[in-house]
């Protein structure tokens, strides 16, 4: 699996609920009762969703390799409407504005925020992205990293706008010898959704 540790989370999850009930037992009626035990932690429907859909891929799985006759269906909450919130370019400006005036992340936030303006690239790709993955002289970016395995939403070589071009080439100057392209304190970043909100905050931007 391209995300091994992200499907094991949602087998705990699942393990939570399930505990030691037989695949017999997935039905829609304890699939909507896992669907409310997860909503009434706070966890969202497209949690839910990616969860159940660890345990549609195990039974399926199972059911191939002959370890089930049958291969009940997996009932899951219907996906939520596409986003279609865009930022215009005075939000934009703010946000990185907001980036840059807070020392504590501005050596690799406003890259961030960059990064995700030219390539709309997801943000675990642009966190595990290496140096070794962009290539200034032919201005190519690859987003699939050597050894993950390609999926099928897959991780596209996307180019190098002329602007990104020159924030890249400071940023590996001033970079890490570590070879990832976000860290701090010469340690990758993992997760960045506290700073960016905070300085979503400060740009008075709202925050989902």
């Amino acid at each position: 699996m391209a995300s091994a540790d992200r499907a094991g989370e949602c087998v705990e999850r699942l393990l939570d609920w399930w505990g030691d009930n037989t695949v017999a037992s997935v039905s829609k009626a304890t699939c909507q009762g896992y669907t409310g035990h997860r909503r009434a932690v706070g966890r969202k429907d497209g949690t839910v969703r990616r969860e159940l859909t660890v345990l549609s891929a195990a039974i399926g799985h199972a059911h191939a390799s002959g370890r089930l006759t049958d291969r009940p269906q997996v009932w899951m909450p219907a996906p939520g409407a596409p986003k279609e919130r865009w930022l215009t370019q005075d939000e934009a400006a703010a946000l990185l504005r907001a980036a840059k005036n807070e020392p504590k992340v501005r050596s690799y936030l406003p890259l961030f925020i960059l990064m995700g303006l030219f390539t709309a690239a997801r943000k675990g790709a642009l966190l595990s992205l290496r140096w070794s993955q962009i290539d200034l002289e032919r201005g190519l970016i690859s987003l699939n990293p050597p050894g993950r395995k390609q999926t099928t939403k897959g991780r596209a070589k996307v180019p190098i706008p002329r602007r990104l071009m020159t924030f890249l080439k400071l940023a590996k100057k001033r970079g890490s010898d570590i070879g990832h392209v976000f860290t701090l304190d010469d340690q990758p970043i993992g997760d960045i959704k506290k700073a960016f909100n905070h300085a979503a905050i400060r740009a008075g931007l709202t925050v989902p």
